[in-house]
């Protein structure tokens, strides 16, 4: 798959995932807006994350895992494979609502496993309202899968969009409903929330996620797919040998991220026990790391999930070399859009949560940014994992992958806890970030190491040398606006919303023109590749419009 293939399998992608992230962006701010960034925010976050973490430990990494391979496999079937995804969508539908049942049941002692401070005496209440949340949005759990399997049935038959685009949806039902609230109950608190705005915010939240999901089934039915309630294990036996393996890998990675969740609700306890009102736990990192998710997001699950079906299709054709080229192609492309991605997260993080969410206080904001900041450097390594797991993935190999996910959360636990015990509790959450990174970036050696059984050596510099350019590019280009910003006062929280907006606005078209610049300079062919494809895409967009015009 060449350069350009890559990107226009990857465009409409990229298109719906754009807005996808932009009605995210605004239902972040609207909830931080009506919730802050303390400890009523934290109780609504862990209980919203818990059935995405759920449903990840038990079942949607083996899915994205083995279902896009699984189904390339079964299209040699007299039916085209339909019986085959049938049997496992009916499955797999059945384990994730007995799991709904039994994650309602246990709340309690969920919330205790992930938010242990709120159990404490004193925060009683935070700890009531968590349970309560939780039980609204543990639902979504069953229809997340829905969504994950229907989608992977069209990613398989070369329909990439629909799995882009149903989030919108998700994300404008819950717009409307945070907007109510702000109107409605401006000034929102752990101890004035009544149990109808509880039951609102959190079936509301759980609403989005099952249109999402219903939405595909009459996408998939206009193309000629039409599953069908099939029980039985006929087979999916090595569909779940190499599920196994996969849960495993999810098992230890969700065990890194309940340490997150655990070390941030602890040091926002003791802050608030210490008189602190800055919002410095866990919702200051799930925004942050919201917003460094949108270039890995549009570009690199965009190009990935585009690549996916025809790694595997060369992975069983023992094309293992095409498969290197492959990979090694698709990191240097992500390279282009990432690299300088995370140098502006560290650069100007503040400053683009200031603008960002302007609902609240600067200091909360601001602090959103230091997270930020920590979580840009990690950034481009993260990325890279991302394409390299998929190389496992694509051999069906999920068992070796697991080392590399292990070494990633040894290191990122130890400075988690590190961290926790050594600096001031105002600033665990900005550790926090830092440790994501640190563990991507050292976890990045062993990955390559562990992928040479399947495709040979991947050398490191195969791409590093092309990433040290941009990086090059990057600070040439970045650097002197970053230095002008800080010595001009552009950070100061005097400045009006309108006055950061443009300071903002400046700063990233200028570094952005600097970066492209000096990357031509440098002659990078990637950076040229994907402007000539940006100019003809612009070209034929304008070429469209006028037919339709005259």
């Amino acid at each position: 798959m060449k350069n350009n293939e890559l990107f226009r399998a990857s465009g409409v992608m990229a298109v719906g995932t754009i807005l996808s992230r932009i009605t995210g962006f605004i239902r972040s701010v609207l909830l931080v807006a009506v919730l802050g960034t303390a400890l009523l925010a934290d109780g609504y976050n862990v209980a919203n994350t818990m059935p995405n973490i759920l449903y990840n430990l038990l079942v949607g990494g083996a899915l994205t895992a083995i279902f896009v391979p699984q189904l390339i496999r079964a299209f040699g079937d007299p039916d085209g494979g339909i019986a085959f995804a049938s049997r496992l969508v009916t499955t797999i539908s059945t384990i994730l609502l007995a799991l709904v049942v039994l994650g309602i049941l246990f709340a309690p002692t969920l919330v205790r496993i992930y938010a242990p401070e709120f159990a404490t005496a004193g925060f009683e209440n935070e700890f009531k309202l968590t349970v309560a949340f939780m039980r609204y949005c543990l639902p979504q759990i069953f229809f997340l899968g829905l969504f994950t399997m229907l989608g992977q049935v069209a990613n398989s038959r070369g329909s990439f969009a629909p799995l882009m685009w149903a989030p919108i949806l998700n994300n404008l039902i819950v717009i409307a409903i945070f907007a109510i609230f702000l109107i409605e109950v401006p000034d929102l608190t752990s101890a004035t929330i009544s149990s109808n705005q509880i039951q609102i915010l959190g079936w509301g939240t759980t609403l989005g996620v099952v249109a999402q999901a219903l939405i595909l089934i009459p996408v998939l039915r206009r193309s000629g797919i039409h599953l069908r309630p099939v029980f039985g294990l006929s087979g999916l036996g090595k569909s779940f040998t190499l599920a196994g393996w996969t849960l495993v890998y999810v098992l230890i990675s969700q065990l890194g991220y309940l340490v997150t969740v655990n070390v941030s609700t602890t040091a926002a306890v003791r802050s608030a026990k210490a008189g602190i009102t800055t919002g410095v736990g866990f919702t200051p990192f799930g925004n942050a790391y919201l917003i460094m998710m949108l270039p890995y997001s549009i570009v690199t699950i965009s190009i990935v999930t585009a690549l996916l079906p025809h790694l595997s299709e060369l992975a069983i054709a023992k094309k293992s070399l095409e498969v290197k080229e492959n990979l090694t192609r698709a990191i240097k492309l992500v390279g282009v859009v990432t690299v300088p991605s995370g140098l502006a997260f560290l650069l100007f993080g503040p400053m683009i949560t200031r603008v960002l969410f302007f609902g609240i206080a600067q200091k909360d904001a601001a602090y959103i940014g230091y997270v930020l900041s920590a979580l840009g450097i990690g950034l481009v390594a993260f990325s890279i994992n991302l394409i390299l797991i998929r190389g496992f993935n694509a051999f069906e190999d999920t068992r070796t992958q697991v080392l590399s996910i292990i070494f990633i959360n040894l290191i990122s636990v130890a400075l988690s806890y590190l961290f926790l015990a050594t600096i001031p509790n105002e600033w665990v959450t900005v550790g926090l970030g830092l440790a994501f990174s640190l563990s991507y970036i050292l976890g990045l050696f062993p990955t390559v190491a562990l992928l040479r059984k399947h495709i040979g050596h991947l050398a490191i510099s195969g791409f590093l040398g092309q990433h040290a350019r941009l990086l090059l590019a990057g600070l040439l280009g970045m650097g002197p606006f970053a230095l002008f910003a800080n010595l001009a006062g552009w950070n100061s929280n005097e400045h009006s919303l309108i006055t950061r907006l443009v300071e903002l606005f400046l700063l990233l078209i200028l570094s952005g023109i600097g970066y492209f610049l000096v990357a031509r300079l440098l002659h990078i062919s990637e950076v040229a590749g994907a402007l000539s494809l940006a100019k003809r895409q612009i070209t034929r967009a304008i070429a469209i419009n006028r037919n339709k015009s005259s």
